[in-house]
């Protein structure tokens, strides 16, 4: 099983026991994967899903809501379906897609304010919204957590409601439809505690935890080895020019204290320039070191020239 799918299957077990969560998550279920059909004069609410963890989901929800079981069915999909049209009446009242009066009201996309004015109903709200339309890559490969949205007004409100707890949900145009996204690992680990993952959430953080130690690493190692190179280069360098003026001059060409370290570079072409100034005398600081070399590159500049010339 997928990630996504382990995060969806855990969700899929959770029931809240307030019925104004229940109906906010059955809310976000119908808006993102419901649809309200008619046929030989039956209005029958369908809501469909891939996965079967998320009909029961939806099977639980409405008869613990209003104590009626709904219809099961699986071609391909699941549908989950309420057939008695005076309970599709009591499901759409409940969750403000219809007034006391049978008549619509706002847009049926959107979810009515009254419905997640409290913390714990927004939570929910999202959590449906992930289960009937959401998913979430391997976090082994990357961080990305999406929930797929039917039009533009539905991805921004979705969108608000998730910045109540995350900042950075942001919304993008993919074709027909839009996302409502997350790709900062942080930020979907806040995501799965809001949605109540608990599990996946765990699993999230430990991936992370070895990831960032890997990266980091990595990052001492390539450090290291710049050092490590930059160190080689350099000495490289120091050798070239000791060796140029050794056979156009002669070392004793050098002042006193630019002979001594040309010949300990000479003698020591692996040590590093603080190591070298130790085994001066009488002894050099790294920069006092670094100094001389300096000079010796330009006297070794001057005689490239000067043959140059």
């Amino acid at each position: 099983m997928s990630f996504s799918g382990e995060v969806k299957e855990e969700l899929s077990k959770q029931l809240c026991q307030s019925r104004h969560c229940q109906l906010a998550e059955l809310a976000a279920l119908i808006h993102f994967a419901g649809r309200i059909t008619a046929a030989g004069g039956k209005t029958r609410l369908v809501i469909a899903t891939e996965h079967a963890s998320i009909a029961r989901k939806c099977y639980t929800l409405i008869k613990e809501a209003f104590s009626y079981a709904p219809a099961i069915r699986q071609q391909g999909n699941y549908s989950v379906i309420v057939e008695e049209e005076a309970q599709v009446l009591r499901v759409l009242k409940a969750v403000k897609l219809l007034d006391a009066n049978g008549r619509a009201i706002g847009a049926p996309d959107l979810v009515d304010e009254r419905l997640i004015r409290r913390s714990c109903c927004m939570r929910a709200y999202i959590r449906g919204a992930f289960l009937a339309s959401g998913s979430m890559s391997d976090p082994q490969k990357s961080y990305h957590l999406e929930i797929v949205c039917a039009g533009e007004r539905q991805a921004g409100q979705l969108r608000d409601i998730m910045r109540t707890f995350i900042p950075d949900a942001k919304v993008v145009q993919r074709k027909k439809y839009f996302i409502c996204y997350i790709k900062e690992g942080a930020q979907i680990v806040d995501t799965l505690n809001v949605m109540g993952a608990h599990a996946a959430l765990m699993n999230l953080e430990n991936v992370r935890i070895v990831k960032e130690m890997r990266n980091s690493v990595n990052r001492k190692v390539n450090c290291e080895t710049a050092n490590i190179n930059k160190t080689v280069s350099a000495a490289v360098r120091q050798l070239e020019d000791i060796r140029l003026i050794e056979e156009r001059k002669g070392l004793s060409f050098l002042p006193d204290n630019l002979r001594q370290v040309a010949r300990l570079r000479l003698e020591c072409p692996d040590m590093p320039l603080k190591e070298l100034g130790e085994e001066l005398h009488p002894p050099v600081g790294k920069s006092g070191v670094n100094h001389r070399f300096r000079k010796i590159n330009e006297i070794a500049r001057q005689l490239r020239r000067g043959s140059n010339d």
